[in-house]
């Protein structure tokens, strides 16, 4: 598998690989996408969870402490609301701790879209250009949720397209991971 060592723009020394992350033994897929508010590349990120789907959801919905278990979070809280939309404030340290890259992101409510609940999430402000995800999660036939991250984050500096690829993908991946990893915790009791 070729890796590609690439800058770090989320707080990551990356490895990227290709356009697919199969053969984790998290069994973790990424690869690029695009998202309709940006022309410039996104990662997605997907996995199936062994919890029912109950917790799956509440953990994506536990957003104050995405620190603890999304690295390289450093910090999460919720700062508001409005109406049914949450406010959170994401911090992540980049070049080494030298800088950190902040947002305050519009979470909405889970919405049904097909066979999918889905919760969109917008950047309100931040010291970058754009940053929106998606979190989508359903039912399989074995009744264990799979659970989808669609990621784009568009830095105040110029970045090429293949590193902002990379770096989306890496980030959805890490999330996805953080996620699954608490939906276990959680189904075996722990928290």
């Amino acid at each position: 598998m070729k890796t590609i060592h690439a800058l770090p723009l989320l707080a990551l020394t990356a490895l990227a690989s290709g356009n697919v992350l199969a053969s984790s033994p998290t069994d973790v897929t990424r690869q690029e996408t695009r998202m309709p508010q940006s022309s410039r590349p996104a990662g997605i990120a997907r996995t199936l969870v062994p919890a029912s789907p109950e917790v799956v959801k509440a953990v994506v919905l536990d957003y104050g402490h995405y620190d603890r278990y999304i690295k390289p979070f450093e910090k999460s809280r919720v700062v508001g609301k409005s109406g049914d939309k949450t406010d959170v404030y994401l911090e992540v340290p980049i070049l080494k701790g030298a800088a950190k890259i902040w947002v305050v992101l519009r979470m909405d409510p889970p919405k049904k879209v097909g066979d999918k609940e889905v919760i969109s999430a917008n950047m309100i402000k931040g010291n970058v250009k754009q940053r929106h995800a998606n979190w989508k999660f359903k039912r399989t036939a074995d009744n264990n949720p799979e659970l989808e991250l669609e990621f784009l984050v568009v830095p105040s500096l110029p970045v090429p397209d293949s590193l902002l690829s990379a770096e989306a993908q890496h980030a959805a991946f890490k999330a996805v991971l953080g996620l699954q990893g608490e939906a276990l915790r959680r189904a075996g009791g722990a928290r």
